[in-house]
């Protein structure tokens, strides 16, 4: 008993660290946070089971009084034609019957001539009389009238057994459902900004016809949430148990699946969710970092000698929406790769024509709004046909407000001239490194800030344009110059297999870049 008061001692003071403390709030907190998501699950389940229960019985109601109006057309349309067949009937043997009196009568009446003729004595009178009767028995209708009926009184061809009918009946059930099917995140493939998710049924069926697959984007891991902003988008009639969405923008932190089986009649249960991470660098153009003299949209810019005048208006409305931030994207999060939080970067108030000063002279620059501090990002650039110069690449913060991009040790960058003469370089720290290579269409930007690797490639054929190797010191944002055009900005992608692939034998291919990175950073 001492030993155990001891103990029970001991435990009183055990020393719990702050961290392991906000580690078990975090915790509660998570577990808070999926309690009250699946309470909210719950309930839009039992509301749903109310809802459909009421519409599915409406639709029995609905099937029912069609078959009840069935058997009454086919009712009515019997009735019909009985009630027809008698009156043809009677039609014809009322005529027969017509006939027969008028014969009977004229035969009566001939009969009835006949007779008294006999009563005559004058031979020649008798002869002429039954000359008479001769030629008038001759033309009697009473002999050439049909003593057999034209129809009958049987009325059994218009009788009927609905036993078969009655059994049919007694067999209505509910149309079999498809069982639900079953998506293993194992085998379903997230890459090249496509998601391809294959399902199997639980047991075979083969009676589904096709399936229906459904699909959202969301920002929470896990089961989908109830109160998801985001709609469900369907994709109908897939004949196998695999589909592959390409194409896709990565501009959320996961996206959510679920699959339906249905045969010629009904769509069967939706198969349990699954949810897949879609990681990917997501930027704007910050345009309060912008030159004066280029027009800035989220993912877009465009050089304008008038001085930005078109944006004043814009930016006027944005002064009370308070300071300036970017994205920042933290070493680690629970999945082990960055995420983007924003952050503020200082009090500097949001620019307007006028103030708008982070960069001015000829440096026609403007940042991404999201700091890269680790990781491996991808994002591709493409510029106008017309555009005269223009630079990609990315800089630290401190790049100065006359600095251009690759002119300084703190930006790196490729560069385009179509001006006076064509020329496509590598540029950083005033230093040139010409490339012998076609200015191609999109330009892809691989930035490995662990590794310290920047990379070009043609975003098409993913051919290798240069790199550079550094080692970076602090955080790092995407960096454009651009005059007399406009570029256009693709991110929300992931890092390219072919990228990815080409990152080993890519180390071997970089002797040429040491004449542009042998300044300490």
């Amino acid at each position: 008993m001492e030993h155990k008061g001891v103990g029970v001692g001991r435990r009183d003071k055990e020393h719990i660290p702050e961290e392991a403390l906000q580690r078990i709030i975090s915790t509660l907190a998570n577990k808070n946070d999926e309690i009250q998501n699946f309470i909210d699950t719950l309930n839009q389940t039992l509301k749903g089971v109310q809802e459909n229960s009421s519409n599915i019985l409406s639709e029995l109601d609905e099937e029912f009084d069609s078959l009840y109006s069935i058997l009454d057309d086919v009712k009515e349309s019997m009735i019909n034609s009985i009630k027809q067949e008698q009156a043809r009937k009677s039609q014809e043997l009322q005529s027969q019957l017509s006939q027969c009196n008028n014969a009977l009568e004229n035969s009566e009446e001939l009969l009835e001539f006949a007779t008294r003729s006999l009563d005559i004595k004058e031979p020649e009178e008798f002869s002429k009389a039954a000359r008479q009767i001769k030629d008038r028995v001759t033309m009697a209708s009473a002999f050439r009238l049909s003593l057999k009926p034209k129809v009958s009184d049987n009325m059994t061809h218009l009788m009927v057994d609905f036993s078969q009918e009655r059994q049919m009946l007694q067999t209505l059930k509910f149309l079999p459902v498809p069982k639900a099917p079953e998506i293993d995140p194992v085998d379903c493939l997230v890459a090249d900004n496509s998601v391809t998710v294959a399902w199997r049924m639980p047991e075979e069926d083969n009676k589904i016809d096709h399936f229906i697959l459904e699909h959202r984007k969301t920002n929470f891991d896990g089961l989908p949430r109830v109160k998801d902003e985001r709609c469900w988008e369907v994709i109908d009639n897939i004949k196998g148990t695999e589909y592959t969405l390409s194409g896709l923008k990565f501009d959320s932190k996961y996206m959510n699946f679920r699959v339906r089986a249905c045969n010629k009649a009904v769509a069967g249960e939706y198969s349990d969710p699954v949810t897949l991470e879609t990681k990917a660098l997501n930027f704007s153009l910050d345009n309060s970092s912008s030159h004066l003299n280029l027009r800035v949209e989220d993912s877009c810019v465009e050089w304008d000698p008038t001085g930005g005048k078109g944006q004043e208006n814009k930016m006027k409305g944005k002064e009370n929406k308070g300071s300036v931030h970017v994205t920042s994207l933290k070493k680690h999060t629970r999945s082990g790769t960055p995420s983007p939080k924003r952050t503020s970067i200082g009090s500097r108030p949001p620019a307007v024509r006028g103030s708008r000063d982070r960069f001015t002279g000829e440096s026609y620059t403007v940042l991404g709004d999201t700091a890269i501090e680790s990781g491996q990002h991808y994002w591709e650039v493409k510029a106008q046909k017309d555009c005269k110069s223009y630079s990609v690449g990315v800089a630290y913060k401190t790049l100065g407000k006359f600095d251009q991009l690759g002119k300084t040790n703190t930006s790196w960058c490729i560069h385009v001239n179509n001006w006076l003469q064509n020329t496509f370089a590598a540029k950083h720290n005033n230093k040139v490194k010409a490339l012998d290579a076609t200015v191609p269409e999109r330009i892809g930007v691989f930035c490995d800030f662990d590794g310290g690797q920047l990379s070009f490639y043609d975003a098409s054929s993913k051919q290798l344009l240069y790199s550079f190797k550094m080692k970076f010191t602090q955080p790092v944002l995407p960096g454009f110059m651009v005059w007399c055009g406009g570029l256009s900005l693709n991110t929300g992608m992931q890092v390219p297999s072919a990228v990815r692939t080409l990152q080993k034998s890519e180390n071997g291919m970089t002797g040429s870049t040491s004449s542009l990175n042998n300044v300490t950073q």
